[in-house]
């Protein structure tokens, strides 16, 4: 039987409907025998572990969001908890399933014709096609939006595309990237779907990162890379629609920060049980509770706000502002979460044995991708002041 969640002391996860529950515990059943015991190892070697992939296209989840895959459409609080709970298990197979689901199946899912769902949708929810999202660039993180330097121009039927993309996950071994780049004809952006094998696009992995080390993480260049109009996502007409899929996948951020929170919450509980100084264990001592009782309150809060982020979701009255506050507030959290499980291991958080370290690192690269805490904040400021403070 999977074990339960020690963290979820309010029960939220009763929430979920039986057939949605079933699901989740199928999910951390995989996680908890498969990604958890070999998740340090491939971090330490900056791996990824492709053998999981089958797994993962086993679970059946990969496709669950859309209506071109058959099943049974889930609610956003099942896809965020699912969210949580790869986070929990391992933050670097969270953004890789992330990644392929909500960035790049989101694009094509939002912004492609009925035959561009149709043709590729499918594949990827039976994870036979990996996604990728190429959109931050190395001159263009929080700036994108008017700074996107990557160009596309028309001639015929096909499109070319001139630039360079940084940060992006799963490039590597991707078998489609969806790329973002302004239009020099009218000066919008738009979006692309370029195959593995593509003539002028090149994938260099990058490496010495110190958080989420199996993500592969590339460097893009787009030289004269030749894509066919059929490639280009139909509906992605100006960045406002690419600012739609950050905004459903930035609450996505919100949950894998729970997720973490969890880990590192519970990792700390274990520890301050087994643990012994001064004649017995050391979560009987004031002090250590106090920490344990910081780290249960933030992340308790945190999935409070993401559970209602989740229902306002589904009734489709969301807004920027909302997935804004979650991804700023609950990533804020996390790093406090996160520095006081390190702090109750002492000299052992900070080696991989006992896991806390690599959640840790982990947490920086889920601080900051997905729009930065001050970008958040500037977003939420403007829907509660009326006025922008952006330059």
């Amino acid at each position: 039987m999977p074990e339960v969640l020690t963290g979820d002391i309010y029960r939220f996860e009763d929430m979920l409907s039986h057939h949605e529950r079933d699901i989740l515990l199928r999910v951390r059943e995989f996680l908890r025998s498969q990604v958890v015991p070999i998740a340090n190892e491939f971090w330490r070697r900056e791996e990824f572990p492709v053998e999981l992939v089958k797994g993962f296209a086993d679970l059946g989840i990969a496709g669950l969001a859309y209506d071109e895959v058959p099943g049974l459409r889930p609610s956003s609080l099942l896809s965020g908890f699912l969210a949580m709970e790869m986070a929990r298990a391992d933050p670097s197979m969270a953004t890789f399933f992330g990644v392929h689901t909500g960035l790049a199946m989101g694009s094509i899912a939002a912004c492609g014709s009925t035959g561009q769902r149709e043709r590729w949708l499918p594949p990827m929810s039976r994870m036979e096609q990996i996604g990728a999202f190429a959109l931050t660039e190395p001159q263009g993180g929080s700036d994108v939006a008017g700074g996107l330097r990557t160009t596309a121009r028309r001639v015929g039927d096909t499109w070319f595309l001139d630039g360079a993309k940084r940060w992006i996950g799963n490039a590597t071994f991707a078998d489609l990237v969806v790329v973002w780049a302004r239009d020099v004809e009218d000066g919008h952006v738009k979006g692309f779907v370029v195959e593995r094998g593509t003539p002028g696009f090149t994938a260099t992995k990058i490496r010495n990162k110190m958080a989420l080390r199996s993500v592969q993480n590339a460097d893009i260049v787009l030289d004269g890379c030749r894509v066919p109009e059929d490639n280009r996502l139909q509906k992605a007409r100006s960045f406002r629609d690419t600012a739609g899929i950050l905004r459903r996948t930035r609450s996505g951020v919100a949950w894998q920060a729970v997720g973490v929170m969890l880990a590192a919450y519970e990792i700390a509980l274990d520890y301050a049980k087994e643990r012994e100084q001064f004649g017995g264990p050391i979560g009987r001592f004031q002090l250590v509770q106090d920490l344990l009782v910081r780290m249960l309150g933030n992340t308790t809060s945190c999935l409070g706000m993401v559970v209602r982020l989740a229902q306002l979701q589904d009734e489709g009255t969301y807004r920027d502002e909302h997935s804004a506050l979650a991804k700023a507030y609950c990533t804020t959290r996390m790093r406090e979460v996160v520095g006081w499980a390190r702090e109750l291991l002492a000299g052992n958080g900070i080696v991989l044995d006992y896991d806390i370290g690599r959640f840790v690192a982990d947490a920086e690269a889920l601080y900051s991708y997905e729009g930065t805490r001050e970008i958040n904040t500037l977003i939420v400021g403007r829907a509660i002041t009326g006025l922008s403070a952006f330059v």
